[in-house]
């Protein structure tokens, strides 16, 4: 099983759901994920509540109805502020400035070239995922862009990702140092960003499932190498994937 208490610069480390009914998503996430929640006041009423599974963070969620409900993907890096710069000297726009979270760690948030945004995280206190890699957490994260051209171009100068031909056309395969860390979707048809994926038991079961717990199924089971893909949005409409197959450690 995949447990972490560091990630190398580069990798990511962090998925957040931001969606306008926080208890509606933790009921369907419970249901088809198996999370529990560590609730956390985070001041003027806010609540951020981090999922759990086996007793280990694996992603959070918080209400924001001022905002189209969504996942937030993260990755660490050295220097939040140094990241940033080097984001908008590639092309990127800042959305956000550098800030610190309490002492849990350093985050700021940027776009790329085409609009989908990415987090980048400095950590303290907080690594990100204690576990990663299992079913109910996080595996693999997804860019959906028109232009994979210029994502790599960008990636590259950010985080020195490189990028190999993936499995079928139009796909490519991050890789951070010698690891696979994600891949680059090329379609023109979706808005750009970034999805993440989580492990689950069996992604045919979950297609069964997902319409009975108020969700939607988009996509799958998508046949792959060494396992199997589902593309879902949950109930308030937030984008995810699953995934049942072989894990990296």
């Amino acid at each position: 099983m995949g447990e972490r208490t560091s990630y190398a610069p580069g990798t990511f480390s962090w998925a957040e759901l931001v969606t306008g009914d926080a208890d509606a998503a933790k009921g369907f996430y419970t249901a088809l994920l198996g999370w529990d929640y560590d609730d956390q006041p985070v001041g003027e009423g806010q609540v951020y509540s981090m999922a759990t599974r086996e007793g280990k963070h694996v992603a959070a969620l918080y209400s924001d109805a001022g905002q189209p409900p969504h996942w937030n993907c993260y990755v660490t890096v050295e220097s939040v502020d140094a990241a940033t710069a080097k984001a908008t000297a590639a092309g990127g726009t800042e959305l956000h400035e550098p800030f610190d979270v309490m002492d849990v760690g350093r985050m700021a948030f940027v776009a790329d070239p085409v609009g989908a945004a990415i987090f980048l995280w400095e950590p303290r206190q907080h690594i990100g995922a204690q576990l990663v890699n299992a079913p109910g957490a996080m595996n693999w994260n997804d860019l959906i862009t028109p232009d994979p051209d210029g994502a790599e171009r960008f990636y590259s100068e950010l985080f020195g990702w490189t990028f190999e031909d993936g499995p079928v056309e139009g796909y490519r395969v991050i890789k951070n140092g010698d690891r696979e860390n994600g891949g680059v979707f090329a379609r023109a048809d979706a808005p750009p960003g970034w999805i993440p994926y989580f492990g689950h038991e069996d992604v045919a079961r979950a297609i069964a499932e997902v319409p009975g717990l108020g969700g939607q199924v988009l996509d799958g089971p998508i046949a792959i190498w060494q396992g199997s893909i589902g593309v879902f949005a949950d109930p308030q409409g937030a984008p995810f994937a699953l995934w049942t197959g072989h894990y990296d450690d």
